[in-house]
């Protein structure tokens, strides 16, 4: 069974930074994509970041510039590094992991807590 932790989450005031990570274990293996995703209160999950094997990005018009996505293959590891955080970057951050072959399938995490406020 597949199982992605994440970590990272908090409380940081506006212009602040936060790293998210997020580890994948159990029966994962040939992963094509990570990514995350957040949710904010009323709004529906929304695509931040994501990162295919081969390393090339994907980011969400809202957060170029400001967000790092990047990856650990060997560790099966997903990592955010947010800068200059925003009021509006408040939400639940879910990662994703897209793995297997063919078709593959799809495990989320559980989802860590990012508030931005003074």
């Amino acid at each position: 069974q597949a199982q992605l932790v994440e970590s990272g989450g908090g409380l940081v005031q506006p212009g602040g930074s936060l790293r998210l990570s997020c580890a994948a274990s159990g029966t994962i293996f040939s992963i094509k994509t990570m990514g995350w995703y957040r949710q904010a209160p009323g709004k529906q999950r929304e695509l931040v970041a994501d990162i295919i094997s081969g390393g090339i990005t994907n980011y969400a018009d809202s957060v170029k510039g400001r967000f790092t996505i990047s990856r650990d293959n060997v560790r099966n590891r997903v990592y955010l590094q947010m800068n200059s955080l925003k009021p509006e970057d408040t939400a639940v951050y879910y990662c994703k992991v897209h793995w297997g072959f063919g078709a593959g399938a799809t495990a989320w995490g559980q989802g860590t807590q990012v508030t931005v406020s003074s």
